[in-house]
């Protein structure tokens, strides 16, 4: 790392971090804020990840942000009074990428059209790709394939949603991530509006219509051009469209254009007030879509991601944030060791999936090399095990870079043995596409840690023993601590757009009442809170050597050492904690379930 990137490191305070929703807990966050209150939980966090249902939100869970103020449904300002009397600094998102449909930006393009000041603040997909396509489907331009096969899809199809404008125009909006179409229901009546429509063609055009929404065919204005001529009115064809279309309601993330200075300067203005909720972290959220450039990847981008990238950073040293760019990619990429070598922190995606693999095959190696990588780069982490996304299974696997193959912290045969182990306990998948819409890649594996983790209420343990002794910043999922299972009645009610609400159960207050009398959740938060009060954690760790099924982990501090002897076969495990006068058990477990209590007198 270069003097000039030494000098200018986004530092991360120390501490562990809850990882929640506003009404994860409860019905509002004012609810978890009285969790946090509890002795059970007295000096457990240092730091709260408030998920982005904070602001005021319609799509994604949060992620496609209407607004940046407080969604007072959820949050109020005593709130974060609260959280600051607390001594938890808070982080919260900048949605870096897109805004929703319904953000004042995007009603005002909808109202104005070409007059609207934020006429250029979305990217018009055929007006970008332009001169780089020959061909058209239903008035979308599609680029040619040489550009088309540089496109990361994160949906089957064309990233875009169609928008009719009020004077019927329409225009193609790049979308890259979701979207969600609905129609009122269209009667007979609505066709009988219409000037030289009969009841009868009428009656058939409704129920033809029916099916065409059922099947989201009524999207593509052929279909209805095609109606209306089968029933002889293909002189009102206009008026169907525009009658269907009326009756369409549509949400999605409309992708942000980073060429229009009105996009930086709506960063601007968001960055410093995220800063005056109290926040002191900014997670940037699919940054690495924001830099969109005919002929070049529109994931990660060089160098124009990284040149959006310094100018966030500037924006957010002046509001004294922090940011770090969220993003997932194989680790045989290498693009963890770019954003570290530029001085910002790095969400560690790998250790999920190390950690399940460390338990499942009783093996410690993959796991300390990583550990090993971390401390010899002097990378800056936070970890977590589960989180409001997937497990992270596939960003363990190896890449060919310029030629090269760089291999991946996990053989391929491993990776889908912990794959299949997690789909066999339950969990669902998120899938990749080629604009074709075919299938080309596993994205991400859907299910609660404990659940991934064959429901072991010991496994549980020891992963969140294994996590505390990180390096890094640890970041507890509210559920996780609660143990909780997966949710397969909330994943199937929102079909497959909802395969992430396995694993975003609320937590009743009775819930939390009762968890917080399970020996494995106050197991856990014993093991938080020596992580997140021991000095011997802003010490230097060592990874003692010994065979491949034993973990020995010691941070040591002048005032304090802290230990973790685990055994990856039977799941067993020991943390010491010490401090001049000697060492004690603050806690052991085995198979067959705790055997020492805190304050045990190990030596």
């Amino acid at each position: 790392m270069s003097s000039d990137n030494q000098t200018r490191i986004q530092e991360l305070p120390g501490g562990v971090m809850l990882n929640a929703y506003p009404d994860s807990i409860g019905e509002k966050l004012a609810d978890t804020v009285e969790l946090l209150r509890r002795p059970e939980l007295r000096d457990a966090f240092s730091l709260f990840y408030i998920l982005p249902t904070f602001f005021n939100s319609d799509l994604d869970r949060g992620f496609s942000v209407i607004d940046y103020n407080i969604n007072e449904e959820l949050v109020s300002p005593d709130d974060l009074q609260a959280l600051e009397e607390l001594g938890i600094l808070i982080k919260l998102d900048l949605v870096l990428n897109h805004l929703s449909v319904r953000s004042p930006q995007f009603q005002c393009l909808l109202l104005h059209g070409e007059n609207s000041p934020h006429r250029d603040f979305f990217i018009d997909w055929n007006e970008f790709w332009g001169e780089h396509s020959s061909r058209e489907e239903d008035d979308v331009l599609v680029p040619d394939q040489e550009y088309l096969d540089k496109l990361f899809m994160r949906k089957p199809g064309l990233p875009v949603l169609k928008v009719r404008f009020p004077d019927g125009t329409v225009k193609s909006y790049w979308n890259t991530f979701y979207q969600k179409i609905d129609f009122e229901e269209i009667t007979a009546q609505d066709f009988e509006s219409i000037e030289g429509i009969d009841p009868q063609t009428a009656a058939n055009l409704a129920h033809h219509v029916k099916i065409l929404v059922r099947d989201k065919d009524c999207l593509n204005t052929r279909y209805l051009e095609d109606l209306a001529e089968r029933e002889n009115i293909a002189g009102l064809k206009d008026e169907i469209i525009e009658l269907v279309c009326r009756k369409r309601d549509y949400l999605g993330q409309m992708d942000l254009n980073a060429r229009c200075e009105k996009v930086w300067e709506f960063y601007d203005e968001t960055l410093k007030k995220l800063g005056e909720y109290g926040a002191r972290i900014i997670r940037l959220d699919a940054f690495a879509y924001l830099h969109k450039e005919p002929g070049h990847p529109n994931f990660f981008n060089r160098p124009g991601t990284w040149e959006y990238l310094e100018r966030l950073r500037q924006i957010a040293e002046k509001h004294e944030l922090t940011v770090f760019p969220e993003i997932h990619a194989e680790y045989g990429a290498g693009i963890h060791e770019e954003i570290a070598q530029q001085g910002y922190p790095v969400y560690d995606f790998f250790f999920p999936g190390l950690v399940i693999d460390a338990l499942e095959r009783g093996n410690s190696e993959a796991l300390t090399r990583w550990i090993a990588e971390i401390r010899a780069n002097g990378i800056q982490t936070i970890n977590m095990l589960g989180s409001h996304d997937g497990i992270p299974v596939l960003d363990l696997r190896g890449k060919r870079v310029n030629g090269i193959y760089r291999p991946g912290l996990l053989e391929d045969e491993h990776i889908e043995t912990i794959m299949e182990r997690i789909i066999e306990r339950g969990g669902r998948t998120k899938n990749l596409y080629d604009a074709d819409g075919r299938k080309i890649d596993y994205y991400q594996v859907n299910a609660t840690f404990f659940s991934a983790l064959g429901e072991d209420e010991c496994k549980l343990r020891l992963a969140r023993a294994i996590q505390m002794f990180m390096p890094g910043v640890p970041q507890v999922w509210y559920l996780d601590l609660f143990a909780g299972k997966n949710d397969y009645a909330a994943a199937d009610r929102g079909g497959s757009a909802k395969h992430k609400e396995i694993n975003r159960t609320t937590l009743t207050l009775a819930d939390v009442e009762a968890g917080l009398k399970r020996r494995v959740v106050l197991d856990q938060l014993e093991l938080i809170r020596l992580r997140n009060n021991s000095p011997a954690f802003r010490g230097e760790i060592e990874i003692i050597e010994s065979e491949s099924h034993i973990l020995h982990i010691t941070w040591r501090h002048p005032d304090a050492t802290a230990t973790l002897e685990a055994d990856l076969v039977n799941h067993g495990f020991t943390v010491y904690q010490g401090n001049a006068e000697g060492e004690e058990v603050l806690m052991s477990c085995t198979s067959r379930g705790m055997e020492s209590n805190p304050g045990q007198v190990s030596k």
